[in-house]
């Protein structure tokens, strides 16, 4: 398969089936190691939701202080 223009694949028809995916289902695209998988939305939490959202955003290597000195503009 391809990726089009705005990142977009197809999932084969036998796959979505098989594994029970329908049109309309919230999928998360996750980044495990190297290796892109796709999940039912609904299988995470909404904690890990908002986790897999914004992991990477501020770099790799800051400490929970520095993010908090960012988060509070110190």
């Amino acid at each position: 398969m391809r990726m089009n223009s705005k990142g977009q694949v197809t999932i084969p028809a036998e796959l979505r089936h098989r594994l029970g995916f329908a049109t309309g289902d919230e999928v998360e695209v996750i980044d495990d190691g190297g290796t892109l998988r796709i999940v039912r939305a609904q299988d995470l939490t909404r904690g890990q939701q908002a986790v897999r959202r914004v992991r990477g955003i501020l770099g790799p290597g800051r400490t929970t202080t520095e993010v908090m000195e960012l988060t509070r503009g110190e």
